[in-house]
This record gives structure tokens, C-alpha cells and sequence, in this order.
């Protein structure tokens, strides 16, 4: 009776301090000439993913071209101002303008400022609004790419924090298999309990070895995949800072919607593209307008290089010019232009309307996910504290011989399970809320 007791003394107090033990293993002394790993949080892992990521800057480069066209698209309405300078030889033979009678004369020097603008031109007041819009569906596509690349963030971070936990759950489960094996060989010693009880047990141990070992490989894999992630190079001496349990409030439906509808990126991406699309028509149209455009020189064209010519009169000087085109017949191209731009818009109003319809979609059905996993998590602690109860219980009546091994290994089963439910539960509520607050802008 007194092995018992001492056994089971020595149970409970394992059972009770082996999960303190395992998620406290990484904050143990270093060693001297060790040096601590570097702690990263998740808006470092965001950060640091945003500045290594391919398709990130890709769209964020995308959106930095963008603004520059529609900084040339301003500039193409001002006058622009340029200096020409030119020199022209024709084969003399015996008259003032030489072998080629279209030429000024054998020598022939132009030095002049050249100023042009466009007095009116609706095609380029037209292509210069389709920019703009260009512009901000390059930049919501760049938030776009941020949104998904967050949401692969979070998923990886807090799929090394879950992996991190089941480890942790795994080398509890494989110490409490090792005491109950102990305890079985103690009982088979005094007689108490059957080989049979034995076997089972080491069964049951050698099954948990191998939990242990694919948790542990699961935590290893879940580490180099964030890594690839945040990390420009490859390393695997960092950690991550255990958030998981701490707390996060779910913010009201309404705030939510109010959020999704002023903030999302899809939406504002969807809404530039019919922007743009629109002056693409406009850009279209104003093929059928014409144009009125003014040019004015002031300089040198002459026969000499020199303010005077050899009769002393005055070689510079300046001339204007304007010139209105008005378009005729293109054998309906620009008609047809016009109609392809149409059907342009029509298909960003259509995306437009699909985009809100998903948006609404995946706005109830995040925040419901989330809703549910806040609301089992209590549940699934709950869960935990009864089976970790009840393997207690069970091991204290096995040594009293009121219950057989089975119950003992389905104990330390279903205890094991809770465990990891029980973090499963904490990342699925930490990837519903993120996927909610990337639709909402929050990110």
C-alpha cells in the first residue's frame, strides 16, 4: 500500500508540473559563449516578410511605375521648351540654294528655342484621368498583395507557435506514458498487476516516442517555413514570441462592416478599375474631336552662323505656328476603339459588383469563424483540466486495482487530444481574426 501512495504521489506531481516544464524550456540559462536567439513578435515577422517578399515588391514596384506614367501624363499638358540646333551642307552648283533647290542654300545654320503645347487636346485631358485611376488600382493591388502575404504571415507564425505547443503536449504525453510503464512494472513486481498490463503499456510508450518525434519534426517544419518567409537569407536561429493565449477582442459586426466598406482593398482596386475604364472611353471619344496645338521658334535660320548676315540685316528672329487636326476617316477603327472601351467598362462594372457581392460573403463568414472559435476556447481549456482530472483519477484507481490498463492508456489518449484541440482552437480564432482584419484594412 505504501508503493502505491509513493507512486501515485509522484505521478500527480509530475503531471502536474510537465507542462510548465516544456513551454518553459526556451526561456532556461544559455550556456556561457552561447548567444540568445533572436525573439521575433508577429508585427516583426509582418515587417520583415512585407521587405523580402517577391510578390510584394513586385506590386508595390508595379504601383511606383504607375504614379510615374501619370506624372509624364501631367507633363504631356504643359508647353514643353526645347533648344534645336542644326547644320545643313547642300552640293553647291552656282545658285543660292545649290543642288537642291527646296534648301535655304549651301549653308544652312538653324539655333533656335522651340516652344510647344497643345491648346486643346481631349484625348490626352482624358488619358491623364485614366492614369489616376491606373495609379490607385496599382496601389490597392499593392495592398492587395500585403493583405495575402499577412495572412500567410499570420498562418505560418501561429502554425509554428500551435506545432511549438503539440511538441510540448508530445513530450508531456511521453513522459506520463513513461511513468505509467514504471508504474506497471513496479505493480508486476509486487504481484500486483498482470504482464498483460505491462505490454500494454510499453505499447503505449513506444506510440508516444513516435508522436514525439513527428511533433517535434512538425515544429522544425513549421519553423523553416516562416523563416523562408521573414528572413532574406536562410537561418533557423530565431524564435518566436508566444502570443497565443493572450487575449483579443472581437470588435462588433457593424464596426466591422463599417471598416470593410471604407478600407478594403479589393473594393477600392475593383472601383479604380471602372474609373479607369471610363476614361478609357473618354480617351476612345476623343479620337472623333479635334485637336488645336501652337508652336513658336525664336532664333537662327540662315545661311550664316551670326546675329547679322553679310548685308547687314538681323538673322534672328522668331515664328509661330498653330495647327488644328481634325480627323476625317479611319475605316472605323476609332469606332471600334471606342466600342472595345465600352466593353471595358462594362466588365469592370460587372467585376465591380462580383467583388462586393464576395466581399459581403467573406465578411459574415470570417467573422462568424471567429465568433465560434473565441467561443470554444473555454470549452477546449475546459476540456484540458477535465482530462488532465481524469488521468489522475484513472492512475489512482488502476494502483487501487478498480480499473484496467485500457482505461489508463484511453485517459492518457483523450488528455493528449484535448491538448492539442486545445491549440488548435487558440490558431484557428488568431486566423479568423486575421483574415477578418485583412478585409477590414486593419493589417
Amino acid at each position: 500500500m505504501l508503493l502505491r501512495l509513493l507512486i501515485l504521489g509522484l505521478s500527480a506531481m509530475l503531471c502536474g508540473n510537465a507542462s510548465g516544464q516544456a513551454l518553459n524550456a526556451q526561456n532556461a540559462p544559455l550556456q556561457p559563449g552561447t548567444t540568445a536567439p533572436l525573439l521575433i513578435n508577429l508585427q516583426d515577422a509582418l515587417a520583415r516578410a512585407k521587405a523580402n517578399s517577391q510578390q510584394f515588391q513586385t506590386a508595390n514596384i508595379s504601383a511606383q511605375l504607375a504614379h510615374e506614367d501619370r506624372v509624364q501624363g501631367m507633363a504631356n499638358l504643359l508647353p514643353s521648351l526645347n533648344y534645336f540646333n542644326q547644320y545643313i551642307y547642300t552640293q553647291g552648283n552656282g545658285t543660292p540654294s545649290g543642288v537642291f533647290v527646296a534648301n535655304d542654300g549651301v549653308h544652312v545654320y538653324n539655333s533656335q528655342a522651340l516652344v510647344h503645347g497643345d491648346i486643346y487636346a481631349p484625348g490626352k485631358w482624358a488619358d491623364r484621368r485614366r492614369l489616376i485611376a491606373a495609379e490607385a488600382v496599382a496601389r490597392a493591388k499593392a495592398d492587395i498583395a500585403a493583405r495575402g502575404l499577412v495572412v500567410t504571415v499570420v498562418q505560418s507564425f501561429y502554425g509554428l507557435l500551435a506545432a511549438q505547443h503539440k511538441d510540448a503536449n508530445a513530450q508531456q504525453s511521453l513522459r506520463e506514458a513513461q511513468q505509467f510503464f514504471d508504474i506497471t512494472q513496479k505493480q508486476e513486481q509486487g504481484g500486483e498487476a498482470a504482464h498483460s498490463d505491462v505490454v500494454k503499456a510499453q505499447i503505449q510508450l513506444e506510440q508516444r516516442q513516435r508522436d514525439a518525434q513527428e511533433a517535434q519534426l512538425a515544429a522544425e517544419k513549421n519553423q523553416i517555413g516562416l523563416a523562408v518567409l521573414i528572413f532574406p537569407d536562410y537561418r533557423k536561429d530565431f524564435s518566436v514570441v508566444d502570443d497565443l493565449a493572450s487575449k483579443t477582442n472581437l470588435p462588433p459586426v457593424s464596426e466591422v462592416q463599417d471598416l470593410a466598406a471604407k478600407n478594403n482593398p479589393d473594393i477600392r482596386a475593383a472601383q479604380a478599375a471602372v474609373e479607369q475604364e471610363k476614361s478609357g472611353v473618354s480617351v476612345a471619344r476623343s479620337a472623333f474631336l479635334p485637336s488645336l496645338s501652337f508652336d513658336y521658334f525664336y532664333g537662327i535660320d540662315a545661311n550664316q552662323f551670326a546675329v547679322y548676315n553679310h548685308h547687314h540685316l538681323q538673322n534672328l528672329g522668331s515664328v509661330a505656328q498653330a495647327q488644328l487636326t481634325i480627323p476625317v476617316w479611319t475605316w472605323g477603327a476609332t469606332r471600334s476603339k471606342l466600342k472595345q472601351a465600352e466593353l471595358h467598362l462594362q466588365q469592370a462594372k460587372v467585376d465591380l459588383s462580383y467583388t462586393q457581392r464576395q466581399l459581403l460573403g467573406n465578411l459574415d463568414a470570417f467573422y462568424r469563424e471567429a465568433e465560434v472559435a473565441r467561443s470554444q476556447l473555454p470549452s477546449l481549456a475546459h476540456s484540458v483540466d477535465l482530462a488532465s482530472e481524469s488521468l489522475k483519477l484513472t492512475l489512482l484507481r488502476y494502483t487501487a486495482g478498480e480499473v484496467t490498463v485500457l482505461e489508463v492508456v484511453d485517459a492518457q489518449s483523450t488528455l493528449a487530444q484535448a491538448r492539442n484541440a486545445h491549440a488548435d482552437g487558440l490558431v484557428r480564432y488568431r486566423v479568423a481574426l486575421a483574415d477578418l482584419q485583412t478585409l477590414t484594412g486593419s493589417f
